[in-house]
């Protein structure tokens, strides 16, 4: 790992991570924000521990790099093996996740380890692990539990020692309840949580994060890097982003891309102002009230102006 300076402020980065096939944003991660500070003091307490983490957050607010983070503090001499549970194949997950022997498949004649074998001694990081079907949640717990997994087609199973850190954006608790995601498994991951707060809960990040993304694309463009002016910091700050550091990353590109002078200014971030947003929220208020009573649509209209006054 190494740390840069960014608006005075160390941004956290490794120095490898251009040789993965890393998006931008999965590449750095800034620790500014109290949130952010705490969150890193609560990481560092459990990296070392050989325990499973579960990481919540919402989508596109950098859980893998935080998984990554783990991985690198736990100084495990193993790879880190980053597994999207939404893409694995419904028929083949137990091959994928577990590895097969030779000559399970047709034209399989070579063995192969799969994703768990290929993080023995390291760490394998399931992204949504909500989306793994439940048989093989319960397959995932034994190997856990009895750090040993059977390949398809194998007759005696082969040991591994892996980390688990899985991550989620739902929570997994109603999924429990729902009966969409195994209570045991559910349970083994709550020794070790973490919180990752979504990008407008840690302010204190935008700016950091906005200027690393423009100093990264200015420099893959070759294009001079342009100061963000006071009142597009402003912007950026004030901002809910919804998809957030994701679309952090593609607000900062774009307004690169169509900044003409030596500073990017509000318009070039092409955010939405407060007003129109409120007047977004109107128009869905009163879509909802519509079968309302007259006094109801009173009250969430004077409700909507004390918003757009205090804002």
């Amino acid at each position: 790992m190494s740390l840069h300076e960014t608006f005075g402020q160390p941004l956290l980065t490794f120095p490898d991570a251009e040789k993965g096939p890393l998006s931008i944003r999965a590449k750095a991660l800034v620790f500014v924000d109290p949130r952010s500070r705490q969150l890193r003091q609560e990481l560092e307490q459990l990296a070392p521990r050989a325990i499973s983490v579960l990481i919540r957050g919402e989508t596109g607010s950098g859980k893998e790099l935080l998984a990554r983070h783990i991985h690198r503090a736990s100084d495990r001499g193993g790879l880190f093996v980053s597994v999207n549970c939404g893409a694995i194949s419904p028929t083949y997950a137990d091959a994928e996740l577990f590895g097969y022997a030779a000559g399970s498949y047709s034209g399989s004649a070579s063995s192969r380890a799969g994703w768990f074998g290929s993080a023995n001694g390291g760490t394998l990081y399931l992204d949504e692990i909500g989306d793994l079907p439940l048989p093989i949640q319960i397959k995932l717990l034994a190997a856990l539990e009895n750090h040993e997994v059977t390949r398809v087609g194998a007759h005696q199973p082969s040991p591994v020692d892996v980390r688990l850190v899985a991550a989620t954006s739902i929570d997994l608790a109603q999924a429990v309840a729902a009966g969409k995601f195994h209570e045991r498994l559910y349970h083994y991951l709550g020794e070790g949580q973490l919180e990752l707060p979504a990008l407008r809960e840690r302010v204190g990040d935008i700016l950091s994060l906005a200027e690393y993304f423009l100093g990264i694309y200015s420099q893959r463009l070759g294009l001079s890097v342009p100061l963000i002016s006071e009142a597009a910091q402003h912007a950026l700050e004030q901002h809910s982003w919804p998809g957030n550091t994701r679309e952090l990353e593609n607000v900062i590109h774009f307004a690169l891309l169509v900044s003409t002078g030596d500073e990017i200014l509000p318009e070039h971030l092409n955010l939405p102002s407060q007003s129109s947003a409120l007047e977004s929220i109107d128009r869905q208020v009163a879509q909802v009230v519509a079968q309302g009573t007259a006094a109801e649509r009173t009250a969430l209209k004077a409700l909507l102006n004390q918003l757009s006054q205090a804002l």
